[in-house]
C-alpha cells in the first residue's frame, strides 16, 4: 500500500498511484471492473481488483467499500453542460477521494483538467454515446486508415494532457501496435488483451447481464443464483399466505401467552366492566 494525500487534503492508502500504473506500462496487466455501491466495492477490493471505474456520483459509497482501491470517477457527458460544469465536477470528485477522472468529451475540456494537476483518462474508439458519428455500434480500427485515425487521436489526447485513454471495441492488432508507441495508458474493454489496463463490467464478469455484450465473459452465475433467490421468495410469500388462510399461522410457537393465571383474571376483569360498544 502506498501512503498519499487525496486531493482534498486528506492522509489516505491506495493499492496504486499513477506512478505506479505509468511504471507499469508495458511491464504488466491491470485488471479493471466497476461498482456502483458499497457492496460491490468491498467485493472488488477483497478480490484483489486493481482499479475501479465509477460514475462520480457514486464515490462515496463506493470509497466506503473500496477505501483503498485507485479508483477512477467518471464525469457523464450528460450530466455537465459547461467546460466550467465539468471542471467543478473534476474538481469536487478529486477532492472527495477520486484517483483519476474520465471524460469523454472534448480534447480542450481533458486539457483543463490536467492543467490542474488532475489525473484524466479519455474514451476512443467505440464511444457509445457518440456513435452515431461512426454509423452505430461497431468496431473500430479494423481497417488501417482507421486505425491510424485512432492512433492520431491518441496523440491529441496525450498533448492535451491525459494520462490514459478507454479504448473500447477496437481491433485487437491495432492496439497491438499502437499501445507501445503512446505514452498514455490504453484500457481495453473489448479490443483484446494487447493493451495495459483490461476492464470489464462487473455486472457482465459475474454474470448477472441479461443480454451481455459480445466481448464479455461470465466468471460466475449470479443471474442464475438471483433466479434461485427469486424462486425462493415467491415461495415463502405463497406459503406464509397459504398458513394464514388455513390458521396454521401464527401458531403456539410464534405466538406469546399470559402469565398463569391471569388470563382468568382478565375474563372477570371485563366481564365486570361497561361493555365496550353500547
Amino acid at each position: 500500500m502506498k501512503r498519499i494525500y487525496t486531493f482534498g487534503g486528506f492522509p489516505a492508502t491506495r493499492n496504486l498511484t499513477v506512478a505506479d500504473i505509468k511504471a507499469g506500462k508495458g511491464q504488466r496487466k491491470f485488471v479493471q471492473t466497476t461498482a456502483v455501491n458499497r457492496v460491490e466495492a468491498a467485493a472488488a477490493e477483497a478480490a484483489g481488483i486493481d482499479h475501479l471505474s465509477i460514475v462520480d456520483h457514486d464515490l462515496h459509497d463506493v470509497r466506503a467499500g473500496a477505501p483503498n482501491t485507485f479508483t477512477t470517477a467518471a464525469l457523464m457527458a450528460s450530466d455537465y453542460e459547461s467546460r466550467e460544469d465539468i471542471l467543478r465536477a473534476g474538481l469536487r470528485a478529486a477532492a472527495a477521494g477520486a484517483d483519476a477522472l474520465y471524460t469523454m468529451r472534448s480534447f480542450k475540456a481533458v486539457e483543463m483538467l490536467a492543467d490542474e494537476g488532475l489525473a484524466v483518462q479519455g474514451h476512443l474508439g467505440l464511444v457509445p454515446r457518440l456513435s452515431t458519428q461512426i454509423g452505430g455500434l461497431r468496431a473500430f480500427g479494423r481497417t488501417a486508415d482507421e486505425a491510424m485515425k485512432l492512433a492520431e487521436d491518441l496523440r491529441r489526447l496525450e498533448d492535451a494532457g491525459a494520462y490514459a485513454v478507454e479504448l473500447e471495441c477496437v481491433a485487437d492488432e491495432a492496439i497491438a501496435e499502437i499501445s507501445p508507441r503512446t505514452g498514455l495508458i490504453t484500457h481495453s474493454i473489448g479490443s483484446g488483451g494487447a493493451a495495459d489496463v483490461i476492464f470489464l463490467f462487473q455486472d457482465d464478469a459475474c454474470g448477472d447481464t441479461i443480454d451481455p455484450p459480445r466481448h464479455a465473459s461470465a466468471f460466475a452465475d449470479m443471474a442464475g443464483a438471483r433466479a434461485k433467490l427469486e424462486a425462493e421468495r415467491m415461495k415463502g410469500l405463497h406459503a406464509y399466505r397459504a398458513a394464514v388462510l388455513d390458521g396454521s399461522y401464527p401458531n403456539a410457537a410464534t405466538s406469546i401467552t399470559m402469565k398463569p393465571g391471569e388470563h382468568e383474571k382478565l375474563c372477570e376483569a371485563l366481564d365486570k366492566r361497561r361493555p365496550f360498544h353500547s
